[in-house]
């Protein structure tokens, strides 16, 4: 038997010919945890069922990389559509959208507490039963032929958009499924989660990165779910519920109009948030966010429509009460870690907040991040009674950040694209994707980074929103969503030459190759001449007139 050479993590070994990656692991690493759920040969992702052909070396990826995690949760979709199809036959299914380590899913049916345990026990048997998921290859005729007569619309819609001659689906429990994406090889590698009752659907729990066995506790995101249930009733109202939907108005010439309700619509949001801050009569208003969410020209947008409420807004900047570097803390690695709260003179803000408060005048911060060090050389500021005071920074939300200010002086802000545009019914469209789509095209533009250089900070800008801005968002007196369905086939033209351009050689091959296939479910659109100078995505594409010189 032919034999060929493998190595993983620094180990080398012959194995026969036809042996499956996850074969090889478990060769190599026995009982290893986090179980590998995935491997990588030259920067493309192989499903562990799938074997080399020739001496390799192969990395494995498991719950701990957001690729890993990818596959999980997609194989776990698979399984929960089954188990409705056995508990609830003819239900409609929606993936909606995350909610923390957890999947909102909307099923038009009647949902008892007793049915969605019926459905999770039916998931557990399934998992118990260690089905296979099958890869077959259809031609697109044979794809859109059955999922017509199947009833779904929206995949055969999504399916006719896109310039393939064959699909990769899945088969499981003699269910097919259309997922863009690899599978686990069977449904015995899904062993933790749990499905919840939450009106009017599920939600359908997952392990924490750090945790991978057990589903993590559910955590609940009452502002955070009226956010998407809104973004999803207007896009419903403006039948714009799939991309397939959006792709329709492109061809149509439609996408004009739809662009320029989406912008009225978040004025009208931006306007009703300015008449909140001017009732309540707040001193300082803070914006926080993840990256890339719009929160500098919100605020700017903000400030307007504060104007039109009798009110002169001023703005102040966080970045300007950072300490010297050495009297910052240092993180597990030895170095400053600028992310944590403590690296802010949090008793300076407070202090100096307390006086404007008092209508006294005061001299700011200025940092330098060239040299790492703070003076007291800034401009002399007083804030009036009609002068609130707006605050954009990482920490915004944190509780210990305002902690010694009157509680009714403050009024917080949490700024985030949420969308609920889906691919089709059962393959949802992740913010964090339209947050790093928006983060690599400024980049681009602004800051003459490469799309590599982007990427590979990618990882480290989302573990410090998941440690300091995920956890507080719900300390905000208000969600304003900066999603805008229309956003990827506008910034289609700006990203996808330089995505399709990073080969395989390049470390960030996968990620760029997964923002490839999604931007290739959008039909290009040429909208933006509909886009105002003061539009959120201006901050990404130019053309702001708040701050930046138009293009």
């Amino acid at each position: 038997m032919e034999q060929i050479r493998v190595i993983v993590a620094g180990k080398e070994r012959a194995f026969e010919k036809g042996a499956a990656a996850g074969q090889i692991f478990d060769a190599l690493f026995p009982g290893r945890e986090p179980r590998p759920l995935a491997a990588t040969l030259y920067g493309r992702t192989r499903p562990l069922n799938w074997a080399p052909e020739n001496d390799c070396e192969l990395q494995i990826l498991d719950y701990s990389d957001d690729e890993g995690r990818r596959i999980y949760e997609r194989s776990l979709r698979f399984v929960l559509l089954l188990a409705v199809r056995d508990v609830l036959p003819g239900a409609r299914v929606r993936i909606e959208h995350s909610v923390g380590y957890g999947l909102y899913i909307r099923i038009d049916a009647p949902l008892s507490d007793e049915t969605v345990r019926e459905i999770e026990s039916r998931m557990h048997a399934l998992c118990a039963a260690d089905l296979p998921f099958v890869r077959h290859r259809w031609k697109h005729e044979e794809a859109i032929a059955y999922f017509e007569a199947q009833g779904e619309q929206d995949k055969v819609r999504l399916l006719q958009y896109r310039p393939y001659a064959f699909f990769d689906i899945y088969e499981c429990g003699g269910m097919y499924e259309y997922f863009y994406g690899d599978m686990l090889p069977s449904t015995g590698y899904l062993r933790a989660f749990a499905l919840l009752r939450r009106e009017p659907g599920v939600v359908l729990q997952m392990p924490a990165p750090s945790s991978p066995e057990t589903p993590a506790p559910y955590v609940e995101r009452p502002q955070m779910m009226r956010a998407f249930r809104e973004n999803a009733e207007w896009l419903s109202v403006l039948g714009c519920t799939n991309v397939a939907d959006l792709n329709d108005m492109i061809v149509r010439g439609d996408i004009a109009e739809f662009v320029r309700v989406n912008e009225a619509l978040q004025e009208k949001s931006i306007a009703a948030i300015a008449d909140q801050i001017a009732q309540r009569r707040a001193r300082a208003v803070f914006i926080a966010g993840p990256s890339s969410s719009g929160k500098t020209t919100f605020a700017n947008r903000l400030a307007v429509q504060l104007r039109v409420n009798h009110l002169r807004p001023l703005m102040l900047s966080l970045d300007n009460y950072y300490r010297p570097l050495d009297e910052v803390p240092r993180g597990a690695d030895g170095r400053p870690d600028l992310e944590c709260l403590e690296a802010l003179d949090v008793p300076l803000l407070t202090q100096q907040l307390e006086a404007l408060f008092r209508g006294e005048e005061v001299i700011l911060p200025r940092y330098s991040f060239k040299t790492n060090t703070r003076k007291m050389e800034g401009d002399p500021l007083r804030a009036a009674e009609d002068q609130p005071i707006l605050i954009e920074g990482i920490h915004g939300l944190n509780p210990r950040l305002t902690e010694g200010l009157p509680e009714n002086d403050i009024f917080r802000i949490y700024v985030s694209p949420l969308t609920t545009l889906n691919l089709d019914d059962h393959n949802r469209i992740r913010t964090t994707d339209v947050r790093l789509l928006r983060r690599l095209v400024r980049d681009q533009q602004f800051r003459h980074a490469p799309f590599e250089e982007t990427l590979s900070m990618w990882p480290s800008v989302r573990r410090g929103e998941e440690k300091f801005i995920i956890p507080y968002q719900e300390e905000a007196d208000v969600m304003f969503n900066s999603a805008l369905a229309y956003e990827p086939a506008l910034l289609k033209k700006y990203a996808y030459p330089a995505l399709a351009a990073i080969d395989e050689s390049s470390p960030y091959f996968v990620t760029a190759r997964r923002m490839v296939k999604f931007l290739n479910y959008f039909r290009s659109a040429d909208c933006e001449s509909e886009l105002g100078p003061t539009a959120i995505l201006r901050e990404f594409i130019g053309g702001c007139s708040f701050y930046m010189k138009a293009k």
